[in-house]
């Protein structure tokens, strides 16, 4: 089994050397554990620490991409490289790196697919209030909509299984974190909150400029998620909502033309009239983007399946250049 902790890093050297010293060597039922830093288009010297550290592997993004697009990039990169586990943690220091045999274990007895560990943001006094309210409802929002039971939403630290490595897509450029977290509700796969230890705040998250700006962003990622995931629901709700509302009106003008009174009363037949076509046309859109959603699940389908694919390709090639002296030991 190989394991590995990936770490997306943007202007991370003050606390990069600590977090990679944190990271155990040795983990019971893990044979090798390699790091790997995905450098964000960084500007100081985070690649350098990160080489005199000795991480075994450093991705470079050409210029800032993203939190979420390193994400992806790293987990790209972690399969590529035959890993079996893939770890995710900051480069601020906030997670401790002992917890790590915590977040794979559940994994390793193949009782869950993906692990979040969980700082137990309600308890932590670094947060304030409001965050704490927010991180509350934000959790409660991912938990309903992704059928998960997750206490900690937009905890960092995670751990991958091949399987469910193989099957993420993240879409947005913001945070991966409550998007995957929906995605792997809706492909079935076991998730598992896990108790984990923090360090003290070195630096504000620079994940947004503010905690309205934090808000926002994430309202539109789990919108987006929702209605990319569950567009029948959404819309079908939506339109039936509307028709509804317009059906009143309608029912109110034609009440008083039976009496003889309809006179006077033609905005409500507008009005009425005017929300039933927009519940209309947003029940076939409801239809339609049910039919995309469909074609998308295809889709990811097949990449799993492309992706699976290039991991036997890459392991053939990799036992192919072994040499002959090598297969001797096998023996």
């Amino acid at each position: 089994m190989k394991l590995i902790v990936q770490i997306p890093c943007f202007n991370e050297e003050d606390t990069l050397a600590d977090v990679v010293a944190d990271i155990p060597s040795h983990i019971p039922g893990i044979e090798c554990v390699e790091i790997l830093v995905i450098d964000d288009g960084s500007t100081d010297g985070t690649v350098a620490v990160a080489k005199t550290c000795g991480v075994d592997h450093v991705l470079k993004n050409k210029k800032n991409l993203g939190l979420a697009r390193s994400f992806q990039a790293g987990m790209e990169e972690a399969l590529r490289l035959g890993a079996d586990i893939v770890v995710n943690t900051d480069g601020d220091n906030q997670y401790r790196g002992t917890s790590i045999q915590d977040l794979v274990k559940p994994i390793l007895e193949k009782r869950a697919d993906i692990t979040i560990g969980d700082r137990n943001p309600g308890a932590n006094p670094e947060f304030t209030g409001l965050k704490r309210f927010l991180q509350k409802f934000g959790t409660a929002v991912v938990r309903n909509l992704a059928k998960l039971d997750v206490s900690d939403a937009v905890s960092g630290f995670r751990a991958y299984s091949r399987e469910a490595a193989l099957s993420i897509n993240v879409m947005t450029k913001f945070s991966y974190t409550t998007e995957t977290l929906i995605h792997a509700g809706q492909h079935g796969l076991v998730v598992i909150s896990v108790p984990v230890k923090t360090n003290p705040s070195t630096r504000p998250s620079r994940l947004a400029g503010s905690m309205f700006s934090f808000l926002r962003k994430q309202v539109i990622t789990i919108l987006r998620s929702y209605f990319m995931y569950r567009p029948l629901a959404a819309f079908l709700g939506a339109g039936l909502i509307m028709c509804t509302i317009g059906s009143v009106p309608i029912l109110r003008f034609l009440f008083y033309y039976a009496i003889g009174e309809g006179e006077g009363k033609v905005q409500s037949l507008i009005l009425g009239s005017m929300f039933l076509l927009a519940g209309y046309i947003t029940i076939i859109i409801a239809f339609l983007s049910d039919g995309l959603a469909t074609n998308r699940r295809l889709t990811e389908s097949v990449l799993q399946r492309v992706r699976r694919i290039e991991q036997h390709h890459l392991e053939g090639t990799n036992q192919t250049a072994r040499s002959p002296a090598e297969f001797a030991g096998d023996d």
